[in-house]
């Protein structure tokens, strides 16, 4: 037989075999072992007997075959597509996430290694570089020239150029279920995230099945507070793939945000045991730990995060702002290492500044910490477009509108049930204190920083005239009785998720509803408010020193936060005098004295009785979401309350800026 006739008789046999694999894997791995007796090594003959051996659920003889080819054929990208699919199946997902990179790099235009990619980062907490291998799946996954060249524009963030291409494309089809999917992509990333939802709803009318929009459509919906409906359909893709890591590891980020933090741990736990060496996903299982109040394994989580990565900023500080927790000098020495490096990442710096201050501040060493402290604050400011003048003006506004008679006009409105007890004020003024206090009483259930009153912001800023100065205050003000019982009825229904118990009454201690109070007046005018107030110069300091996870664009200067405190105090006066007694004052000074008065005091506005639970709130194990988590696990102390003053030298900037509001306190000024 001539060489020609021998290659052409392989070439049949392969082709045989190849068209035998789905329907009798079996069968298809004799003939590759006959072909392989023949051709001993012949690389399309192994590759294929890998995919029998993975059919036949194999998985450790398809390994077996597929590691040493890939390391034999480094230049091959679909044998290392293979891999990386085989490895994310046997749960060796970091070494899966290598073998996809490598594949897309050899080959860029594999829309099945991107997809795949995009699960294992998803998998791994890697969001951002999910969403970028997701949208280079729907890049090279489309033949269409115009999806093509709107596919490019959004890989490459040109977004006004996607939109405009996309909207075309819909024009003449609309019913491209893949063009409806990337168009909901282009406005989930310019914050229009109902128009995504209607998109996405749109798509999955049309195409059912369609696994990637679905996925995207359960993301939009937890990143619009709408996280039962999210893990509704978490819930229907993990019933078609089990498997499915990425969706995994958003329901475990989803039951996180609605207070379920023993099963999200454990989904963390299992992921872990694929993502081993993933520092993203030790924080997100650390941060699920501290919350939950797993302190020690929490901070085995942060720590074995750093031993992957020990430039990882967001770790330093994760362990700085356990409050009760402290450096050792070779941690301390470690986070110099990292700070003096020049290729350091900014984020990584950022945090790293904050978490060295808090080391140096607890060692005692006030000038350093300060000036660590201050960078910190520095590049934080650079990356916000904050404006004091701006907060001034909306609080001007406020005051303007919402009057006596605004109010006595609306009066009988709203949704009359006493359910929610809402926490205001400023952050690290003790509202956590407030509410761990207010939530060890039996007849009251602690939740979170809720984000609904925001989102019903935001839905009256959309409702209302984008030509008024403040839309969302326009909107509101046209609002009849009916319209504002539906706006607290839909705040229960959308916080319900969050109540783990049967307790009557529950706590919203999200600070920076103080903004709101004329809104929660109108829609539930039955509702406790509570303003938690602590002196501007330890409460201003203590913003200061604190790096937020999001908002609170006002703490990262000094002016700004006494500017910031100043129009509080002032808003809260104008409350005080036009809903004479709806807003219960607690001063944290007053607490400290005097806890068993002052938690009297609270219990009494709640109309509740008094137990004695509520002075060893303590020991109280719910979760708790704020800096402050592991602080109010301990008794009162005093030792927080002038501690501002071992940094007063400077601190003139926030001095200036308080005005005479510093003088009154805890009083407004005389005519404020």
């Amino acid at each position: 037989m001539t060489e020609a006739a021998a290659t052409g008789t392989l070439e049949q046999a392969l082709a045989h075999a190849a068209r035998l694999l789905e329907r009798d894997p079996t069968l298809a791995a004799e003939q590759l072992g006959e072909i392989l007796q023949v051709a001993p090594g012949h690389a399309p003959a192994l590759q294929l007997l890998a995919a029998a051996r993975l059919l036949l659920g194999d998985l450790s003889g398809a390994l077996a075959i597929l590691v040493p080819l890939a390391q034999a054929r480094p230049e091959w990208a679909a044998i290392h597509l293979d891999l990386g699919l085989a490895l994310a199946r046997g749960g060796r997902g970091q070494e899966a996430i290598a073998a996809l990179r490598r594949a897309v790099a050899l080959q860029p235009g594999l829309p099945q290694a991107w997809r795949a990619l995009g699960d294992c980062l998803m998998a791994a907490g890697e969001q951002e570089a999910a969403d970028a291998a997701y949208a280079s799946h729907v890049r090279h996954s489309t033949r269409d020239p115009q999806l093509l060249d709107a596919a490019v524009a959004l890989v490459e963030n040109r977004i006004p150029e996607a939109e405009a291409l996309l909207r075309a494309q819909l024009k003449r089809a609309p019913t491209d279920v893949a063009a409806i999917r990337m168009f909901a992509e282009v406005a989930a990333r310019l914050g229009r995230n109902e128009d995504a939802l209607n998109l996405l709803e749109r798509c999955l009318e049309l195409a059912p099945g369609f696994r990637e929009a679905r996925r995207n459509y359960a993301l939009v919906l937890h990143r619009s507070n709408r996280p039962e409906q999210a893990l509704a359909e978490i819930e229907r893709l993990l019933a078609a793939d089990p498997a499915d890591v990425g969706c995994r590891n958003l329901k475990a980020v989803v039951l996180c945000r609605v207070g379920d933090y023993e099963p999200a741990i454990r989904i963390y736990a299992e992921l872990l045991e694929s993502y081993p060496d993933t520092p993203k996903l030790w924080v997100s299982y650390g941060h699920a730990l501290k919350t939950a109040g797993h302190l020690e394994r929490a901070i085995a989580a942060y720590r074995r995060s750093l031993e992957l990565e020990p430039s990882f900023g967001e770790v330093w500080w994760s362990l700085a702002n356990l409050k009760t927790f402290r450096f050792g000098a070779d941690e301390l020495a470690a986070m110099r290492a990292q700070l003096a490096r020049a290729d350091l990442a900014g984020d990584d710096r950022l945090h790293l500044e904050f978490a060295v201050g808090k080391a140096l501040e607890d060692a005692g060493e006030y000038g350093p910490s300060f000036r660590h402290y201050a960078q910190g604050n520095a590049i934080r400011r650079t990356q916000l477009d904050y404006s004091a003048d701006d907060t001034s003006a909306r609080v001007r506004y406020i005051r303007g509108r919402y009057t006596r008679e605004f109010f006595v006009a609306r009066a009988g409105s709203g949704c009359p049930a006493p359910d929610p007890i809402f926490v205001v004020g400023l952050p690290r003024a003790g509202s956590t204190l407030v509410e761990q206090i207010l939530s060890s009483h039996s007849q009251v259930e602690g939740t979170m920083e809720l984000p609904e009153v925001t989102s019903i912001t935001r839905l009256l800023r959309q409702q209302g005239d984008a030509d008024e100065v403040m839309p969302y205050h326009a909107a509101l003000a046209a609002l009849d009785a009916a319209a504002l019982r539906a706006l607290g009825e839909r705040y229960l229904a959308h916080t319900r998720i969050q109540r783990k118990t049967a307790a009557p009454l529950f706590i919203d201690k999200m600070p920076n509803n103080f903004m709101h109070v004329g809104l929660i007046q109108l829609m539930l005018p039955n509702a406790k408010i509570i303003d938690a107030r602590r002196h501007p110069m330890a409460c201003g300091f203590s913003a200061f020193k604190q790096h937020f996870a999001r908002g609170q664009g006002f703490s990262y200067d000094l002016a700004d936060i006494g500017r910031y405190y100043r129009d509080y105090v002032a808003l809260m006066a104008h409350f005080d005098a036009v809903l004479p007694g709806r807003v219960h004052r607690v001063v944290y000074e007053r607490m400290v004295e005097d806890t068993e008065g002052e938690v009297r005091r609270l219990l009494d506005y709640c109309g509740l009785p008094f137990e004695a639970a509520c002075l060893r709130f303590f020991e109280n194990t719910r979760p708790v979401r704020t800096a402050s988590s592991e602080q109010v696990r301990q008794p009162i102390y005093r030792e927080g309350v002038d501690h501002w003053r071992h940094y007063a030298a400077w601190l003139e900037p926030l001095v200036s800026a308080l005005g005479p509001v510093l003088e009154s306190y805890p009083e407004a000024p005389e005519g404020m």
